[in-house]
């Protein structure tokens, strides 16, 4: 589903990427392992084209992403990716519904089919009830929830999560990743995350452990 050929990111003098070969398959959980400055989040974030990589390439489904325009990027990064971050990075002015919303408004949804959608996937969440709620009137967790949903909202191909759980006490941190595991089982979603937590990480399909700017290991 996604290969990563040689993937180089220089800043500078400073050499973060030093030829990263990968490959994600469809429909499994990826983790991203290793110490900080390890380059995890800088091959997240390329992965995931809100970088681009300094040489090497990026084949999605057979496309070369680093090949496609500022404009034709944007518009594969909206169909295609979802993220979910640590911070989970929700409008507060607006509901849950309407935070869910925004990325299917940004790709030209009727906003009553946006919302039939949204209303699904908040209730596949368990939030159902809170729907009209405010991230301000959401727990920690549930809005990590809510960032879900609106990552899923597009029916991307795939879901980049970094540090998802990082802002979670343990017992949502468990939450949100039996949901991951949830939402391959049942949506067949793929999922790449970056993760600190011992237990995610070892619950994913396989475990790339980077270090140096270069994958050292990969376990399943």
């Amino acid at each position: 589903m996604i290969i990563g050929k040689d993937i180089k990111k220089q800043y500078g003098s400073l050499e973060v990427l030093k030829g990263v070969d990968l490959h994600i398959n469809e429909s499994e959980v990826v983790s991203i392992v290793g110490s900080s400055g390890a380059g995890k989040t800088t091959l997240l974030t390329i992965l995931g084209t809100l970088d681009r990589p300094s040489s090497g390439e990026i084949l999605f489904n057979n496309v070369n992403i680093t090949s496609l325009n500022e404009k034709k990027m944007a518009a594969f990064r909206n169909e295609h990716i979802g993220f979910v971050f640590q911070f989970h990075h929700l409008l507060p002015e607006f509901t849950a519904l309407e935070n869910v919303s925004i990325p299917a408004f940004i790709h030209k949804i009727p906003k009553k089919q946006a919302e039939s959608k949204a209303t699904e996937l908040l209730d596949l969440l368990g939030l159902k009830h809170r729907i009209h709620h405010k991230p301000s009137e959401l727990s920690g967790g549930e809005q990590q929830r809510v960032a879900v949903a609106r990552a899923l909202i597009n029916s991307p191909k795939v879901i980049f999560a970094d540090e998802p759980s990082g802002n979670l006490d343990s017992e949502n941190a468990h939450n949100l990743h039996q949901l991951f595991f949830t939402l391959r089982d049942e949506l067949k979603q793929t999922i790449v995350v970056v993760t600190h937590n011992e237990t995610l990480a070892n619950m994913a399909n396989r475990k790339l452990t980077m270090k140096d700017g270069l994958i050292q290991n990969i376990s399943h």
